[in-house]
């Protein structure tokens, strides 16, 4: 899901606790991560007190771990405790650590676009070029329109359908386009039959339901769930086993905002990314569908452009090009290739009109050090 709004979550890109300490001398603290000294990574070495310090004076609110990984090896990662939820369910004060799973929340789309990709070399999804709605012959009645009919599969993975979408409205009405898909009787069609506000292409609306679709086009080729797809093609050949997608109630999984993870697992995730869909030795998602993925296809707004389902920006300052998964509440997954960087952040603060600031903090914190270090 996305925020109240936001513009002012694109612009805060980047609770107290005690930090949950993972000394990186511990025999298997990092898992299945080679760890590596904060020096030896190119990171001043006082980095990661720095955040835990900015923490417990609550400088930094309501963040529940960070994990920042360069050159393929750990550096650090610290767990804080803070409320929590599941997708809008209260969770109460909850002490993170290394095994205890967290919302990612919008990052799930970014997933489905890695979903998209497998599939799609398998030949079990249309390509980005096809007419949507010839991969929904159901609703036939739809495709008589001319202009919805030029609606592609790339524009849903863009979010460039052109059709009205509003989530900028918070998540508790009704009236969030979201929301109301998730009542609908008939989600598929809700999304698809939104009346047409612009051309397709030509204008970029942030639209959960886009995710709804592709996911839908997933199962259908794969013969698959959403979650046991992910976990067959994605999940499994990346070591991720604690995992998660919630589902819509009565219906299946929530696409664009429904997973969970570990933290250490999402920085797999960007990892991943990092490597052209490389994880040793398996090419776990096609380098070519990752680089159509991370063209600009739209902008999001003066300094933010969006591919398929990835958000693209720069560092402040450096100008340096990351491309990211952000979500509700201050979840993030950051990979910068030129710095052969991934930085992967939970935090609690959904909803909230400053929830961007936590990640903000943080990650400002790590790339000074990293420039310093």
């Amino acid at each position: 899901m996305m925020m109240l709004d936001r513009r002012a979550f694109i612009v805060a890109l980047g609770g107290a606790g005690c930090a949950a300490l993972v000394p990186r001398s511990a025999a298997g603290a990092a898992g299945d991560w080679e760890t590596v000294a904060f020096a030896d990574a190119g990171f001043a070495w006082d980095v990661a007190a720095r955040i835990d310090e900015a923490v417990a004076k609550g400088q930094i609110e309501n963040l529940h771990s960070v994990i920042v990984v360069r050159g393929g090896k750990l550096v650090f990662e610290r767990y804080y405790a803070g409320n929590d939820a599941n997708r809008g369910t209260p969770l109460g004060m909850v002490t993170f650590g290394p095994d205890v799973i967290h919302d990612v929340r919008s990052i799930s789309k970014s997933v489905v676009s890695l979903l998209y990709g497998t599939a799609l070399a398998d030949g079990k999804v249309p390509a980005p070029e096809q007419p949507l709605l010839d991969a929904f012959p159901e609703y036939a009645d739809l495709a008589s329109d001319p202009q919805r009919r030029r609606i592609t599969v790339g524009h849903a993975l863009s979010m460039t359908m052109g059709t009205e979408w509003n989530e900028e409205i918070p998540y508790t009405n009704p009236a969030n386009s979201e929301i109301a898909m998730d009542l609908a009787p008939d989600r598929y069609r809700y999304v698809l039959d939104r009346p047409m506000v612009a051309e397709p292409g030509k204008q970029w609306a942030y639209n959960g339901g886009t995710s709804t679709l592709l996911a839908r086009l997933i199962e259908r080729g794969t013969g698959r769930e959403l979650l046991d797809d992910a976990r067959a093609r994605l999940f499994e050949p990346l070591g991720i086993v604690v995992t998660e997608w919630t589902k819509v109630p009565g219906g299946p999984a929530a696409a664009a905002s429904g997973l969970r993870l570990l933290p250490r697992d999402l920085a797999k995730i960007g990892e991943l990314v990092l490597r052209q869909g490389r994880w040793g030795d398996h090419q776990v998602v096609p380098a070519a569908w990752l680089e159509e993925s991370f063209k600009p296809r739209a902008k999001a707004d003066a300094a933010t452009n969006y591919g398929y389902q990835w958000w693209l920006g720069t560092h402040t300052g450096s100008h340096i090009p990351w491309i990211a998964g952000l979500g509700n509440g201050g979840q993030r997954l950051f990979v910068t290739p030129r710095l052969d960087l991934v930085v992967a952040m939970t935090a609690g603060n959904y909803n909230l009109s400053n929830q961007g600031k936590a990640p903000r903090a943080a990650l400002t914190m790590i790339m000074e050090a990293l420039k310093s270090g």
